[in-house]
């Protein structure tokens, strides 16, 4: 069994294989190197079994979206530390090393990411995790180096390792044993915001997140879906409210899901004003897949322990649209 096994999850993405592959073969060292399919119609398998027989093919028989198709190809996968990495991610030498550095030396990590940049900007954060995940009281996930649309110039402010509530599957290290303890993502998210709820699910098993900010990647970000495509919209405003319902107290959960409801209508409105009605549109029908699901999101509850202390601040809406903050070490004071 290898230390890591690094595992890219690939539909139809030959051209951006054909970019940022080399550099995770170049650069990964000893590591196992996976390229999981999501039933491609294109010819990504092909060139990367010509280009790179180093990488092993796994091949799954649906799309069956981020969270099965990365469920269905780990089970294929014997490493102790699972990585779980985007197709439009480029990677610097040495880049592992922190991140085994960080395994050894925290024996209570069970899931660790890297600083995310831009790979267009290379000196800004980037917005699928920037420098670690968090969460306000209402469930609402933001990152240090990205709060909503504002992200933050890297200048080494998150050089650091600190623990946070959740990584981004951009680039998440997670141990094998905690993944599958955990049943790996919940496969009803289909997309989006399923890594908070895997990261969720683990701190309230008593697991704890790191962010390693010693060790650094480049993602390109909206490949699949930019963030003003109306599906993302539908995906993270529903998955969002899954994830309340799942992971906390029931009181707490009822209470913080009429409040997000509330306010998913506002912002309902808000697009309105703007003239995207098809986002508009994407909230009412993130309304009611929540409803059509809620028993069976209720269900998933039974067999969880909750954690209290989940948020960092009470409401990064209010923080940022009335208050105007929109740097982490403002907001919140370590």
């Amino acid at each position: 069994m290898s230390e890591i096994a690094i595992v890219i999850l690939n539909w139809n993405g030959e051209v951006l294989l054909e970019r940022y592959l080399p550099s995770v073969v170049e650069y990964s060292g000893d590591a196992d190197i996976y390229l999981a399919d999501n039933a491609s119609t294109d010819s990504s398998v092909e060139f990367v079994r010509k280009n790179y027989p180093s990488v092993k093919i796994i091949q799954n028989a649906t799309n069956g979206g981020f969270a099965q198709g990365y469920n269905e190809a780990l089970k294929q996968v014997e490493a102790d530390i699972l990585c779980l990495l985007n197709s439009d991610v480029e990677v610097p030498e040495n880049w592992l090393d922190p991140i085994k550095k960080a395994f050894q030396q925290l024996p209570d990590a069970a899931i660790v990411q890297p600083k995310i940049l831009d790979l267009m900007r290379p000196d800004y954060f980037e917005y699928a995790g920037a420098a670690g995940g968090f969460l306000d009281q209402l469930g609402y996930p933001f990152c240090r180096g990205r709060i909503f649309q504002a992200l933050e110039q890297d200048s080494g402010q998150y050089d650091d390792i600190r623990e946070i509530f959740w990584a981004t599957g951009a680039c998440m290290f997670i141990k094998s044993s905690v993944f599958k303890s955990l049943n790996g993502f919940d496969e009803d998210y289909f997309a989006h915001q399923e890594e908070v709820d895997l990261c969720w699910r683990a701190k309230n098993e008593g697991h704890k997140v790191y962010y390693v900010g010693t060790s650094k990647v480049y993602h390109l970000g909206g490949s699949t879906l930019s963030n003003m495509n109306p599906k993302k919209t539908f995906l993270n405003f529903r998955n969002s409210l899954f994830s309340i319902t799942k992971n906390l107290p029931r009181r707490k959960a009822f209470l913080i899901i009429a409040i997000r409801l509330l306010l998913d209508g506002v912002a309902a409105l808000r697009f309105l004003f703007q003239l995207k009605f098809n986002h508009c549109i994407a909230i009412l029908r993130a309304h009611l897949s929540f409803y059509k699901n809620f028993r069976r999101m209720y269900k998933k509850r039974e067999k969880a322990n909750f954690i209290l202390k989940y948020y960092v601040t009470k409401s990064i809406v209010w923080s940022y649209f009335v208050n105007h903050i929109n740097k982490f070490n403002i907001l919140v004071k370590d």
